[in-house]
């Protein structure tokens, strides 16, 4: 037995049997202090970006005794999911989540159509006072959206269509951000492909349909997740426009459930839970979209 081990401790045959265990050690990355800072700086910060959900799925699962106690607890003493039922009977919560519906598709079909419409023309197409024009667009940024409450409230009136779901997403289906996100991803495309269509025989609307609309994908997913959102989450518009219960979206009907003296948090924040799953489902699918367009939005100007 020692004479075995001998051998093999000075074989060469069997220093090479050992070398592609030591080369696999060799390879395994050494952890750096940096890129633990860093790795633990990102795990607090998702934590700390997780924690609200937690709080409201923790709360919509407590008594509406305990969510008032003092001091508060963290987990529930009795796990109640009678929440979820009493929101869909404390509001019409079907009919708000259609109107949220209507209101988020109407929003973010109309601006995907008129912005990518006008961030071609300012783009691509040559006329005269067109930069004077792109940047009056860009002047809307800087008013705040509460001045035009007034006169898109007066428009809305004078149509009719009060308390009704043409009115939450009308005046939403254009955005100067929207044209301006677009505008970039139609600069950042190569002009030979257009001039190259031209030689083909497309006209500008069938090289904006089927050239140039195809090739800035991932910017009109980031448009339509931004959009989305946006419409999804309006309060001030809705609270205004819409005072019937059965016509507004769920973002206003949750703010009834608020009292004057008592509000009922368990089956607010389980009404909260459920109106915010639809975009997050929204988000996850169009993620890898949203990131690669607002990298590549900046590119050229």
């Amino acid at each position: 037995m020692s004479d075995t081990a001998a051998t093999r401790s000075t074989d060469p045959a069997a220093k090479v049997t050992d070398g592609p265990s030591a080369a696999r050690r060799a390879r395994r990355p050494r952890l750096a202090p940096g890129s633990v800072a860093t790795h633990l700086a990102l795990g607090l910060g998702a934590l700390v970006m997780v924690f609200p959900f937690c709080w409201q799925l923790l709360t919509a699962l407590k008594s509406l005794a305990e969510v008032s106690r003092v001091p508060p607890t963290f987990l529930p003493e009795d796990w109640k999911w009678a929440s979820f039922d009493e929101v869909f009977t404390a509001l019409p919560f079907r009919e708000m989540l259609t109107n949220s519906a209507l209101n988020t598709l109407g929003r973010t079909a109309g601006q995907l159509v008129f912005c990518s419409l006008a961030a071609y023309a300012f783009a691509r197409m040559r006329f005269r006072g067109r930069d004077a024009l792109f940047g009056l667009f860009l002047s809307v940024l800087m008013v705040p959206s509460s001045l035009l409450v007034l006169p898109q409230y007066d428009i809305i009136q004078s149509f009719g269509l009060l308390n009704s779901a043409p009115a939450l997403f009308l005046p939403g289906m254009f955005s100067a951000f929207g044209t301006f996100l677009l505008r970039q991803a139609f600069l950042a495309l190569p002009r030979e492909l257009e001039e190259a269509a031209r030689i083909d025989g497309a006209g500008s609307f069938r090289i904006f349909w089927s050239v140039m609309l195809p090739l800035i994908r991932p910017a009109l997913a980031a448009l339509a997740v931004i959009t989305a959102m946006a419409a999804w989450n309006d309060l001030l518009w809705p609270l205004i426009v819409n005072t019937d219960p059965e016509a507004m979206p769920i973002s206003a009907g949750l703010t009834s459930l608020e009292g004057q003296y008592e509000t009922n948090y368990p089956v607010m924040m389980a009404g909260s839970l459920i109106a915010s799953l639809p975009m997050l489902l929204v988000y996850v699918v169009l993620q890898r979209h949203f990131v690669q367009s607002v990298a590549a939005s900046g590119v050229k100007g």
